[in-house]
């Protein structure tokens, strides 16, 4: 597999937002959920529209990765652009609890990680925009933008279940010359 980068231009992600938006709201959540959570492409695409359901119709704030016994349970959260675009992808689409959320128009299994590949090699091609983009940049936009916004390496090497914080920097693209922001605000 290619190495693909982060989106570290936040006008762009928003171009790609936009675009997708316009394409699908299937798409435009896979985005939006992908750079927000930091979760691989094969713990989204087998997520069913009841697994993030809570109430009636309440977006739960944390997502729990279905996992194996000998792992410990990995709660993701949900942030406010993630509940908004899921809560109005969810009443709009008609899906039930037992449908996936990424399916195929086609089959109604989940989109597989090429398409995921796909949807997102469209739309930078759409924009014009220049790099080695794939599904896997949503994850590193996650971790780089964290990163930018003071949070520390080794959380961020946590969450992505790294041995070592130099290779959550390689993983990144981040060099050593890169500062980071650390704004530490306990506001008492």
């Amino acid at each position: 597999m290619d190495f693909v980068e982060p989106f570290k231009d936040v006008q762009q992600i928003d171009e790609i937002k936009k675009d997708l938006k316009q394409h699908s709201e299937r798409d435009f959540l896979l985005f939006v959920m992908g750079i927000n959570t930091g979760m691989k492409i094969s713990d989204m695409l087998v997520i069913k529209a009841g697994d993030v359901v809570c109430g009636k119709n309440k977006i739960k704030t944390f997502y729990e990765i279905p996992c194996e016994e000998s792992v410990r349970q990995k709660e993701i959260y949900f942030n406010s652009k993630v509940r908004s675009a899921l809560e109005h992808y969810l009443n709009n689409s008609g899906l039930s609890p037992n449908d996936y959320i990424y399916a195929s128009l086609k089959t109604k299994n989940p989109i597989s990680r090429q398409q995921a590949h796909r949807i997102i090699h469209d739309a930078i091609d759409r924009l014009g925009i220049k790099g080695k983009f794939g599904a896997s940049s949503m994850r590193k936009t996650f971790g780089y933008h964290a990163y930018k916004k003071g949070v520390s390496i080794s959380i961020i090497q946590e969450h992505y279940h790294h041995a070592t914080p130099s290779e959550t920097y390689k993983y990144l693209g981040i060099t050593k010359e890169e500062p980071a922001r650390s704004i530490i605000d306990v506001n008492l």
